[in-house]
């Protein structure tokens, strides 16, 4: 009880932000009608303890079921069970992503099924590939120049509709379920591959898997040969209260299957390996089956809060200032970039492991001031996108090919830690509030909602590439400047040495 009343007080600092900055624009500029502002609070109430409930089922559950499957897969030494298995773990977890879902809803180009199953492929095939970088030793950087490389020739050769969309895609499928699954597959598999890199491998599984999926819906968009196809949805009408509560509750048992559907292949898939090969003790398992409860409740109410409560308040506040207001959407896209961050709950998953693997080395709070900077940047440039309508190509070029380019300077394991912090940043908050605000800005401003604001999801999913990177240059000057300062003082001290004998001696 101790430990979900501190994840309560954790959920409540995350999300409080957001809520705050949406009720005084709501007053500031045009207030929506009460009934649907309590809707809007109603879902923060949701978030708060679905996210209380998520993090600690995930922490019991999904993380140590992850760091099991990775370790005894890979101490088999065997080659093909270890890709098989690892390629099967990343269709079913990318398939279990709910943001995943939240995305295909909104394009109507594709079937649903057609666009999941395609970018869960992606990521199955793109997790093997990640897990044979590290069996094989093979340097991060190159394998991710290589790959963007064929990701940017293939979407120069695609319909302009798809672009955008697809980077979206590589962001929203490290999502709540995803992550941590992957990061402690990672830190499994690295343990027992070992090595002095073994603290760098443990991590950049996550930006890894994020190319699978912008490759497979670039792949669709050639198929189908079509314009992506989009509409804004409406905001609902309530004429009290009560209509609010019978609204959320009829929509609770959908997401009560929904997350069910999505949560049961893996631990089905981790039954099978603990009759098999793991052998949990009855106590761990049932810690591990308590943590299983927690994270579908909470993962239930998070996304009931977050797509009825949320979502409809991110339309409603784009269409608002896209309108005569359409140029303070800049600054404000980086108000609520910086504080949606914090409402993302794979962000502190993510944290929580590096502070942990680098053993205190790279800080929480400094990791955490990188991604809100990153994310502030990413939601004003996709504002800009909106408001002037110019090409996805002239910020995701350059972008990436500084992020890129810093690869090859900074310390290798904050490259990893950037293109996983990537992914994570683009989780479900930004899929059901963001996105919609991007959209109802768009259609305001009379644009392009595909082109114009979708791009968003991937503009959060960019910044960070740079923004920790950075970080890493920093922490590396640091300690550059403290190694020269402490060779100094040791060169000092045995000069000083040195200069007592040759005293003693003149005595």
């Amino acid at each position: 009880m101790k430990n979900f009343a501190h994840k309560l007080v954790e959920a409540l600092i995350a999300v409080l932000p957001i809520t705050v900055l949406v009720v005084v624009l709501n007053y500031a500029v045009k207030p929506m009608p009460t009934v649907n502002l309590g809707a809007f609070l109603t879902g923060f109430v949701l978030l708060i303890v679905g996210e209380a409930l998520y993090s600690l089922g995930s922490q019991i559950s999904l993380e140590p079921i992850g760091e099991a499957i990775g370790a005894k897969v890979t101490a088999t030494k065997k080659i093909p069970l270890i890709l098989a298995v690892t390629l099967v773990v990343g269709i079913i977890v990318t398939v279990a992503e709910p943001d995943l879902t939240v995305l295909a809803t909104q394009i109507s180009s594709i079937p649903n099924s057609v666009l999941i199953w395609s970018v869960a492929a992606g990521v199955g095939v793109f997790m093997l590939i990640a897990v044979l970088r590290m069996l094989l030793k093979v340097p991060l950087n190159i394998l991710l120049l290589g790959l963007y490389a064929v990701v940017f020739i293939l979407a120069a050769f695609s319909e302009a509709d798809f672009v955008p969309l697809s980077f979206d895609s590589g962001g929203v499928t490290t999502g709540p379920i995803t992550v941590p699954f992957i990061l402690a597959l990672g830190a499994g598999i690295s343990t027992v591959v070992g090595g002095s890199k073994s603290q760098e491998d443990s991590f950049g599984m996550v930006g890894i898997c994020s190319v699978g999926p912008i490759l497979a819906v670039l792949i669709l968009g050639l198929v189908y040969n079509a314009n992506a196809e989009t509409t804004v949805t409406p905001i609902t009408d309530f004429n009290n209260f009560g209509e609010v509560l019978k609204y959320f509750g009829e929509a609770l048992p959908t997401y009560l299957k929904e997350v069910g559907i999505a949560l049961l292949p893996i631990y089905a898939f981790f039954a099978i390996f603990q009759l098999v090969l793991i052998k949990f003790p009855v106590k761990r398992l049932l810690r591990i089956g308590v943590g299983a409860i927690y994270t579908y409740f909470g993962l239930t109410l998070f996304l009931l809060g977050a797509n009825e409560g949320f979502m409809p308040a991110g339309t409603y506040i784009g269409e608002l200032f896209g309108g005569d207001l359409k140029w303070a959407l800049i600054p404000l896209g980086a108000v609520i970039g910086s504080v949606l961050v914090l409402a993302e709950p794979a962000v502190h998953v993510l944290i929580k492991q590096v502070e942990d693997v680098t053993g205190g080395s790279v800080k929480r709070k400094n990791m955490l001031i990188a991604l809100v900077i990153a994310m502030a940047a990413a939601v004003a440039l996709s504002m800009t996108r909106v408001v002037t309508g110019i090409s996805i190509w002239y910020i995701i070029l350059p972008v990436y090919a500084i992020a890129l380019a810093l690869s090859f300077f900074v310390p290798k394991m904050f490259t990893a830690i950037a293109f996983d912090s990537g992914g994570v940043a683009s989780g479900p908050m930004t899929a059901t509030f963001l996105l919609p605000f991007a959209m109802g800005a768009s259609e305001a401003v009379g644009g392009n909602i595909i082109t114009d604001a979708f791009g968003t999801i991937a503009f959060v999913a960019m910044t960070p590439l740079v923004a920790i990177q950075v970080m890493g240059a920093v922490y590396k000057l640091k300690k550059h400047i403290g190694s020269r300062a402490a060779t100094s003082a040791g060169y000092r001290e045995m000069l000083a040495t040195e200069g007592d004998l040759i005293d003693l001696e003149a005595e």
